[in-house]
């Protein structure tokens, strides 16, 4: 069977490993995260038979808690081996996890490397930094080796698929 490359499935196999660890932190009390679902408008209601459309949302795919603490992220994917650029990510995500960063929750985008085969946590400090720096004209994309420096590198560990918020414990 062919593999899907459609922009809709390039970061399923990513959610599939986040929801399994956010099952396991459920299960052990670790932590409540949640995928945020995906808004949609009802269009039509014929017989049975909804159709509708996909809404902008103003949040981003993850929402929960963490011993005490707010947690809000969104999972991204990338194929390129040298950068991660910043137009994977929307404004209105941007502003989201800027203004719960400034009410104190653990922001971040939680990045995978499909090529490398390497997960990271880009934490609000680095991608305000490369996010400003675009507004004003600057580097549209965040290097791989400031990635690989600065933010936290993720795997499985004591029994989570993906320990992403290893750095609350």
């Amino acid at each position: 069977m062919a593999k899907s490359r459609t922009h809709a499935n390039r970061g399923m196999q990513l959610e599939k490993l986040i929801d399994a660890t956010n099952k396991i932190y459920r299960t052990t009390g670790f932590a409540d995260v949640k995928k945020v679902p995906t808004p949609v408008r009802i269009t039509s209601n014929n017989g049975g038979r909804i159709n509708g459309m996909v809404v902008k949302g103003d949040l981003v795919d993850f929402v929960g808690v963490c011993r005490g603490r707010a947690v809000i992220f969104d999972a991204k994917q990338t194929s390129t081996r040298t950068s991660f650029s910043l137009s994977n990510i929307a404004a209105h995500q941007y502003e989201t996890l800027m203004s719960w960063w400034k009410q104190g929750a653990h922001t971040f985008i939680l990045l995978y490397f499909s090529e490398r085969g390497e997960h990271y946590m880009l934490e609000m400090p680095t991608l305000s930094t490369y996010w400003q720096g675009a507004q004003r004209g600057g580097r549209k994309s965040i290097p791989y080796d400031v990635i690989a420096s600065q933010c936290e590198p993720l795997r499985a560990e004591e029994g989570y698929p993906l320990h992403y918020l290893k750095v609350l414990e």
